[in-house]
């Protein structure tokens, strides 16, 4: 075979240090959008990016020059530096250790995709907290060491 294909859709979800509500609506299509122009530097096509003032969503593809720990390590720590390199909080901005990353099938990025859309809605009904149990949960992460 003359050429090497992947078509691998990653959900990626991280929270700000402490899950300290910094990302308002004033300044999160700025931040998604720094944040979208470092994937495609990274050669990762985004899907779409949306989150809470605590925590952000991404689906995007990944390149199949990186791993997932190289591409969020850069996505995070570029975002966190234009945040506070640009004052866009009062305080100093950073992310929390950490995130979580999902495959996604084919077969369900647009309900993936919804979900990420629909993120205000969402949490009007559950915490990030009750959310992330549950992802543990229904990928079987919570007993792993």
């Amino acid at each position: 075979m003359p050429h090497s294909f992947n078509k691998i859709w990653i959900h990626a979800i991280w929270a700000t240090k402490e899950r300290t509500p910094l990302i308002s609506t004033a300044i999160e299509k700025k931040v998604y959008n720094f944040i979208l122009a470092q994937f495609r530097e990274l050669g990762c096509p985004v899907r779409i990016i949306n989150g809470m003032p605590d925590h952000v969503h991404c689906l995007f593809l990944l390149s199949p020059q990186k791993s997932i720990a190289e591409v969020v390590k850069q996505i995070k720590g570029s975002s966190s530096h234009y945040i506070n390199q640009n004052n866009l909080i009062s305080e100093k901005f950073a992310w929390q250790t950490g995130y979580a990353a999902y495959s996604v099938s084919e077969s369900v990025v647009d309900k993936v995709y919804q979900y990420i859309n629909s993120q205000k809605q969402h949490h009007q009904k559950k915490t990030f907290a009750q959310e992330h149990e549950e992802f543990l949960k229904l990928y079987g992460l919570n007993d792993v060491k």
